[in-house]
């Protein structure tokens, strides 16, 4: 059972699912694209960063992922930090600073589907602050740009997404310039994982769970009036030849380099069983009591109850966006506005509460893993 805790992208095809201001996204972007700096080596990690430091690069394509990858670097630093509003979002970082010379490791960020690497900046700013660099991912054609591959084959889609968020690590590591900052124990590599809706799929695939599209059509064939809007979007509805097979069949997507995953309001139901059961890194599961998109009881609170020692926190009063920085302009969805909270939720309140808790969660998982033996391989 889950351990409860106290409550408190670049330019492609328009995506007419999320339609941010892709202008104003799209040139904050690419004034700072070009910025870089150089990392000192990898040192013993820090409590507290004075301040947080912000860079963007690019992942080239590859033959298994034809789109670059757009990636924003939140890090330590001691510059001071200024807002710099992009499209809907803003970030409040030292954009192209110099970083600390010690830092607590790493921490891919998956947002959830239509989403942008600057939506989760509140939070990666609070791990930043905490020593951690934060590498938030712009899933390729699944973006406020393009929304491609989620109008293509479900099995594929749950296949690429783990898939793009492993080939952005392995960039990462292999950098010169970042690799060696990395902070590293007796296990190796600090390195964690985060994300949002379709972005915690992601992270808990990247744990260890395995899709399974099958679960989808037999879920919306039964539950669709209990889970409506899931079942009536996206990669709800897969095709009749997307039944898989046994669960020895199903695609192994994780990464072993991933010591700990948290995933915000999870898409759940698609995740095989046995495969839950059999994770054995870390993993904190958040759920908006309210959420209607992917209500708790079919996903995120199914995650929950099958993980081995899974900490499970219930946010009491809110929507599935909760995690999501409150943006500057009506974004719709199939939840309706992306900024709108029932009443008597304080969003900002609740994600400045949240970073810390997230980053001590990561701290505990990094020092329960430390002693266990490295991965061969992901």
């Amino acid at each position: 059972m889950p351990r409860s805790l106290p409550a408190l992208a670049r330019p492609s095809a328009p995506s007419p699912r999320h339609p941010l201001h892709l202008a104003a996204l799209r040139s904050g972007v690419a004034a700072v694209a070009a910025l870089c700096f150089a990392f000192g080596a990898a040192m013993p990690a820090p409590s507290v960063a004075a301040e947080v430091g912000w860079r963007s690069f690019t992942v080239p394509s590859a033959a298994d992922e034809p789109s670059p990858t757009t990636v924003a670097l939140w890090y330590p630093t001691s510059a001071t930090a200024r807002t710099t509003p992009m499209g809907p979002f803003e970030v409040r970082a030292a954009i192209g600073a110099p970083p600390e010379a010690r830092n607590a490791g790493l921490v891919l960020l998956s947002h959830g589907t239509g989403g942008s690497e600057l939506g989760h900046a509140r939070l990666a700013e609070a791990l930043a602050r905490r020593g951690w660099m934060v590498a938030a991912l712009r899933h390729p054609r699944d973006n406020w740009q393009d929304a491609s591959l989620i109008a293509g084959p479900s099995g594929r889609y749950f296949e690429t997404r783990p898939r793009q968020a492993s080939r952005v690590l392995d960039a990462l590591l292999a950098d010169p310039a970042i690799g060696p900052r990395i902070a590293t124990d007796a296990r190796g590599p600090r390195i964690a994982a985060l994300g949002h809706s379709a972005g915690g799929y992601t992270v808990l695939a990247l744990a260890g769970a395995r899709p399974d599209p099958a679960r989808i059509a037999e879920h919306c064939r039964t539950r669709r009036a209990e889970d409506p809007i899931f079942c009536s979007t996206g990669r709800n509805a897969p095709d009749a030849s997307a039944t898989t097979g046994p669960a020895s069949s199903l695609p192994d997507l994780a990464d072993r380099r991933v010591r700990a995953a948290v995933a915000l309001a999870p898409v759940g139901v698609v995740l095989d069983e046995d495969s839950l059961a059999r994770i054995r890194v870390p993993v904190a599961v958040h759920l908006p009591a309210l959420d209607r998109w992917l209500v708790p009881r079919f996903h995120g609170g199914r995650v929950a109850a099958a993980v081995p020692g899974a900490v499970l926190e219930q946010v009491p009063n809110a929507w599935h966006f909760a995690f999501l920085d409150t943006p500057s302009m009506a974004i719709p969805s199939p939840d309706g506005d992306l900024r709108a909270d029932p009443p008597g939720f304080d969003r900002a309140a609740y994600i400045a509460a949240l970073g810390p808790r997230i980053a001590d969660f990561l701290e505990a998982a990094m020092t329960r893993t430390a002693g266990q033996p490295a991965p061969a391989a992901r």
